[in-house]
């Protein structure tokens, strides 16, 4: 009697603890699925303009010291090349590790991916930038692409000669030769937050009209202006709401790191900003701390400088 008593109170303790183990199985499969994905962790890095190392620092655009060093700039970007990195285009993340359209190419699967933007359309990015852009495809016959977040608002004028942003034809050369992904910025670089819903649709839809014209036969599928960054980084509900009618996705400036696993909304992509300060070492140590392949365990998005609103960025 007493074995029997025995063994039934092992039962119902074992029985009780059943239950239990559930949830745990539950949790470590659906962490093994996350950690083991590919290409999970994707960097956005957000520069602006670029400052010619020729001239002197006074003599040239550069209100908030976000303007990157020409030199600076050039190696950063020949790591990168060197390093096997593979740049994404909008459209790049958009179908293969947001929405899923379509399948990841095998060539995508296996590297450390990047995406490399500027906002605003400073001159700069293409009589400076575009040249490097050339040099290295010729140097090492790869081509690196970057994303324009464009205001065609200041669009470059004929009849003002000292325009600080660059124009139409400025911005077809690089779209001909593979080098541009243009997406929109707004019409004019205004805090959409603080707009009535007419104006906010008017600074939507003439932005993406008047970049689509710009490029309309080099762009026959309309990759064009289908993607959005926030002027300031400024956004609410409102401005979500009336992005997403117009637009596949938008890009924000948060200090995060993309984690696929982790975004809950196309609405919301996470950028790194990157101003004159941030030497080349500091930015190539956040890319190299992330372990890209297909067995490594995903790093969730970390604030890099401090958690801010980004509605506060003036960018």
């Amino acid at each position: 009697m007493t074995c029997n008593n025995t063994n039934n109170f092992i039962n119902v303790q074992k029985n009780k603890k059943f239950p239990l183990i559930l949830p745990v199985i539950f949790i470590i499969l659906v962490s093994f699925i996350i950690f083991t994905d590919t290409a999970t962790v994707i960097p956005i890095v957000g520069f602006h303009g670029v400052i010619d190392h020729n001239k002197s620092y006074a003599a040239q655009l550069d209100i908030r010291g976000l303007h990157y060093s020409q030199q600076s700039l050039e190696s950063f970007l020949e790591y990168l090349v060197i390093n096997d990195y593979q740049f994404l285009s909008t459209q790049d993340l958009y179908d293969f590790f947001l929405s899923r359209n379509s399948n990841t190419p095998k060539d995508l699967s296996k590297k450390k991916l990047i995406m490399i933007s500027f906002d605003d359309g400073y001159k700069s990015v293409h009589t400076i930038l575009l040249p490097i852009l050339y040099k290295l495809e010729e140097k090492y016959g790869k081509k690196v692409k970057i994303v324009l977040f464009i205001n065609p608002g200041n669009l470059f004028d004929r009849e003002k000669t000292d325009s600080t942003h660059l124009g139409c034809e400025e911005l077809r050369e690089g779209l001909e030769k593979g080098f541009y992904d243009i997406q929109s910025h707004g019409f004019n670089h205004i805090n959409l937050t603080r707009l009535t819903p007419k104006k906010l649709i008017y600074e939507l839809l003439k932005s993406q009209i008047v970049l689509r014209k710009c490029t309309k036969d080099l762009d026959p599928e309309q990759k064009v202006a289908s993607h959005f960054a926030y002027p300031y980084g400024a956004y609410n509900k409102q401005v979500k709401y009336y992005v997403s009618k117009y637009y596949l996705s938008s890009y924000l400036y948060n200090n995060q790191i993309l984690n696929i696993n982790l975004l809950k909304n196309y609405y919301e992509i996470p950028r790194l900003t990157v101003n004159r300060q941030e030497s080349v070492q500091a930015l190539i140590e956040k890319f190299e701390s992330i372990k890209y392949t297909q067995e490594s365990k995903v790093q969730s998005p970390k604030l890099l400088d401090g958690d801010s609103d980004p509605s506060q960025f003036s960018f």
